[in-house]
């Protein structure tokens, strides 16, 4: 079973993902877990104060060290033995230790490839962010990889780890009514999805392409391939930089940019 342990200010934000749709259903199968750690409970006034002015000065506050270090101990302690423990983990599934996976902007993009790495494995302590940032000191004593949902910046990581989730989950074996959906989802070739089409037949004077029409699978397939190729040319051109094209993808996708 796929776990993750989240370090949130915020728990209440993550009924988004745990009160409704594939993750809501996923949960349901006992295909993931969640667990929500808030560092106020290691605050140490009575304020249950978790940030402080930055040193140096400067606008906003920064997020404390030790009530997150002290949350994320407690949730490491229970990802091992809730992971670790015997029969918890599908066979080939690695267990142990958590990963401390910190939401950031100035974290590495997350991509397809990651989300894949991450589904396949345990799971993963996720520290979700607030204020001005974290006290450098923790992220570099225990975050072991900063991951960021673009270039732009959030309130806080919640957003952002509540996407990663989804992406991970909907990943996880039985988690979709139909898995071929996730083998034929936007990046899971390194290429955008080709385009969708449903009834009616036509709609605003617009028409479903002929071929879908046609019932001829192996055109089917290939015109979804010419259109995957296509729109990742025109929209996302830096995913094919680099990728080794096979024969009939070279020609697919000449055809494409032809206008044919």
């Amino acid at each position: 079973m796929l776990r993750f342990d989240v370090i949130t200010l915020f728990p209440e934000m993550f009924s988004a993902i745990t009160a409704s749709g594939i993750t809501r259903r996923a949960m349901d199968r006992k295909l993931w877990q969640l667990a929500c750690w808030n560092p106020r409970e290691w605050a140490s006034d009575v304020h249950r104060t978790v940030d402080d002015r930055p040193y140096g000065g400067g606008p906003g506050m920064v997020m404390m060290a030790e009530p997150l270090a002290c949350a994320i101990n407690a949730a490491k302690a229970t990802f091992a033995e809730k992971v670790g423990s015997p029969g918890a983990l599908p066979s080939g599934r690695a267990g142990g230790t958590a990963k401390v996976i910190y939401l950031s902007p100035q974290g590495a993009p997350i991509n397809q490839r990651r989300v894949v790495e991450l589904a396949a494995d345990s799971g993963a302590v996720l520290l979700c962010g607030r204020y001005e940032g974290v006290d450098e000191r923790l992220i570099c004593r225990y975050v072991d990889e900063e991951l960021s949902l673009g270039d732009f910046v959030l309130s806080g990581g919640e957003i952002a780890a509540m996407a990663l989730m989804d992406a991970c989950v909907r990943l996880l074996p039985g988690a979709l009514n139909d898995e071929a959906s996730a083998v034929e989802d936007s990046f899971s070739a390194g290429l955008l999805d080709w385009p969708h089409y449903t009834r009616p037949e036509q709609y605003e004077g617009c028409g479903v392409p002929e071929v879908l029409l046609s019932g001829n699978h192996e055109k089917i397939r290939r015109w979804r391939l010419k259109q995957a190729l296509g729109r990742t040319w025109q929209r996302r051109p830096d995913l094919l930089q680099g990728r080794v094209l096979s024969r009939e993808e070279a020609i697919l996708l000449s055809e494409f940019q032809q206008g044919s």
